[in-house]
């Protein structure tokens, strides 16, 4: 078992998509943890004589329409775009994790009611249904963790059962039944721990997808709400300045774009590491 994680290990360190994706996303957590002291404006500070103003070396990334630091509100936007990402990863995660391994699990009819929800979830398309959630539930960044939540734990059930399928069949599971393990230990100590690694990847790349749907939701106006900063709010308010201010709106564009393609390398790398069917 150490022999196989020292090489999984060694895979690892060598994979430039686990490398790039990794220091590209630890960037972005590092801005999000220091974001007041990297930069030295207030978040909501007004200056409408220097409104619209493009990047220079008082204003690296420009003001927007207020005149309020645009480096500040992208900084502080961070914060949001990673606790969407990750909460909603979270908590989407648990709920099909456990709804997959119970339906890989047993089998039988648990598996045909299971395999009906999802079905039910999959026929809508996920971004309408994310905004039919947010719009009953009303904007902010709980109701679209939630929405989120609710739309994306399928992809978690449908992954983990196609493990469980075939983990279950495996010879020290049927000695752990032999021996009159209880379903509960051999679900959580034998099978779940052998179906981590396609659930790491689909979360690493979860994270991406959150981050764009929350980007998404908040373009449109049913998101996160200002004066909170949000990527998605930026950018649907800087189209309208692209004549005059197009930073307004590239910035926030290409900050989305960093964070998920970062997410994006790291999820793919795991794969490949991680994915016996991989050659290297």
């Amino acid at each position: 078992m150490n022999i196989r994680k020292n090489k999984t290990f060694q895979k690892a360190i060598h994979n430039k998509s686990i490398v790039i994706g990794s220091v590209m996303v630890l960037i972005v957590i590092f801005i999000a943890i220091f974001a007041p002291i990297l930069t030295p404006y207030d978040l909501d500070a007004m200056d409408m004589g220097n409104a619209l103003q493009t990047p220079d070396s008082a204003h690296l990334f420009g003001t927007d329409q207020y005149g309020r630091d645009l480096m500040t509100r992208i900084f502080f936007g961070t914060r949001i775009s990673l606790l969407v990402g990750f909460v909603s990863v979270f908590f989407s995660m648990i709920i099909g994790v456990t709804v997959g391994l119970l339906a890989g699990y047993y089998g039988g009819w648990v598996d045909n009611l299971i395999g009906r929800i999802i079905d039910v979830f999959l026929s809508f398309p996920v971004l309408l249904l994310s905004i039919a959630l947010v719009a009953v539930m009303g904007g902010g960044t709980v109701s679209v963790i939630v929405s989120l939540c609710l739309v994306s734990w399928t992809q978690y059930a449908r992954v983990v059962r196609s493990s469980v399928l075939v983990i279950r069949e495996e010879e020290y599971v049927l000695a752990a039944k032999t021996f009159g393990a209880s379903n509960m230990r051999i679900i959580f100590k034998y099978i779940m721990p052998n179906a981590l690694a396609p659930i790491i990847v689909v979360a690493t790349l979860g994270i991406g997808t959150a981050i764009v749907s929350e980007a998404t939701l908040s373009f449109m106006g049913l998101g996160v709400q200002p004066p909170t900063p949000s990527w998605g709010y930026a950018l649907s308010f800087g189209l309208r300045y692209m004549r005059t201010a197009s930073h307004m709106a590239t910035i926030p564009g290409l900050a989305i774009m960093f964070t998920v393609l970062g997410f994006n390398l790291l999820g793919n790398g795991i794969r490949d590491v991680t994915d016996p069917r991989m050659v290297n």
